[in-house]
């Protein structure tokens, strides 16, 4: 469960702000990077092996971000990435942030 947090914050030229997670564990890190940053999108892995899973995505999500959107992504790519889209939006539920489950090839515009 536990692990340094991975991947890049990416300002956009009108200020807007991606936090690209990677492959990476809940830390309590992660809040300093919610209050530092201010993100307003996260991409976020929810596949449970090597990475957090639904439920500890959710958590992170809710507790240290205040983005308003995320894409869950690192799920479904083997048989150990067990987390799924379904698990992720059911513990989402409540949350101010959108959820916007992406297919491979599939954009959408922010």
């Amino acid at each position: 469960m536990g692990g340094e947090p991975l991947g890049y914050i990416i300002e956009l030229e009108k200020g807007f702000k991606i936090y690209h997670m990677g492959d990476t564990g809940l830390s309590g890190d992660m809040k300093l990077i919610g209050e530092y940053y201010k993100p307003d999108l996260i991409m976020v892995p929810i596949g449970g092996n090597f990475t957090m899973s639904p439920v500890n995505t959710a958590y992170a999500i809710k507790e240290f971000f205040k983005a308003k959107y995320v894409i869950p992504m690192h799920y479904g790519v083997n048989p150990l990435a067990k987390g799924t889209v379904a698990e992720f939006s059911n513990t989402m539920r409540g949350s101010v942030t959108l959820v916007y489950p992406l297919k491979p090839g599939e954009s959408t515009k922010f």
